[in-house]
């Protein structure tokens, strides 16, 4: 296994997220979006570096560009449209509401397949709790699903292969850290044959956000360990990344070339995270990334 060290920078020192999480690369607009969950905020960053932001109505627990422009956003209530405007106002409009999103509850983590299908599960967000009453969607020309993938404590680390056939999804609460795999059948957006891809529990930290590189192999924010990991396409623990902030929340990749990372982080309130925790990094891991597909519903 090898530990890389990567070339990294702060983005800006004016930005700091409470809980930076669901960062992604808009290739049309050459940005990236990312959301701040409890300052009900959502960030962008071009590449000439200028950073700003945009207050929500509630909590948005993930983003993804849409093909037409904007953003479609898994909120408190709903899954929503997000129109974004220069003179710093927001238009949303409520794309679906699932049954289950009641009191203590919004969307978590989120992103599209290859195909530009939205996914993103609910939770309860107290997650002391331990409520494993989270539900996995799929938002496709068919509007909201029924639910796909049921009894998630804390749903993260949505990707898929660079085929689209195979796709991850973890649970990264305390009682459960595992990643799984599905055989994904991308004419219906239907996955399979669920199996644990890997147990943090016999690595670091609590799997958290995630992408699939161009080899195929997937990177997991190891939270409250401080490092990625990258997993093969066969589950073995291949390389390390180290970042200067204990809780890593999720991670894609972006940029002209695919081959720079973004990280957003959480703050963990521990004195020796004071500097970093919160903050949102741009890495060179290595190797190349895949693009992100937009919303094409």
């Amino acid at each position: 296994m090898l530990k890389a060290v990567a070339y990294l920078a702060k983005i800006n020192l004016t930005v700091h997220c409470a809980t930076g999480e669901s960062p992604a690369w808009d290739a049309a607009a050459r940005a990236w979006y990312w959301v701040d969950i409890p300052a009900k905020r959502v960030w962008r960053l071009d590449t000439a570096g200028k950073a700003r932001s945009w207050d929500l109505p509630e909590m948005a627990g993930c983003v993804a560009p849409r093909a037409r422009g904007g953003l479609i956003a898994g909120m408190e209530t709903g899954m929503y449209d997000v129109d974004l405007f220069d003179n710093g106002t927001v238009a949303t409009t409520l794309l679906g509401k699932p049954a289950d999103l009641g009191a203590g509850m919004r969307f978590n983590d989120g992103r599209t397949d290859r195909q530009g299908r939205f996914w993103s599960s609910t939770m309860f967000m107290d997650m002391s709790a331990a409520k494993n009453i989270g539900q996995l969607y799929r938002y496709d020309g068919n509007g909201l699903s029924q639910p796909v993938v049921s009894g998630l404590l804390t749903q993260n680390g949505l990707s898929w292969s660079p085929d689209g056939k195979t796709m991850y999804l973890s649970d990264s609460h305390p009682k459960s850290r595992l990643v799984w795999a599905f055989d994904y059948d991308t004419a219906t957006g239907i996955p399979s044959n669920r199996r644990v891809f890997a147990n943090l529990a016999d690595h670091v930290g609590r799997p958290d956000g995630a992408v699939v590189d161009a080899d195929g192999c997937y990177w997991i924010c190891a939270n409250d360990a401080g490092a990625l990991l990258r997993f093969t396409p066969q589950g073995k623990l291949d390389r390390r990344i180290d970042v200067p902030f204990a809780k890593p929340s999720m991670c894609t990749f972006g940029g002209p070339d695919l081959r720079t990372m973004i990280v957003t982080s959480i703050v963990s309130g521990k004195p020796e995270d004071a500097e970093w925790g919160g903050s949102v990094i741009l890495l060179n891991p290595g190797v190349q990334g895949l693009a992100d597909a937009s919303c094409a519903f």
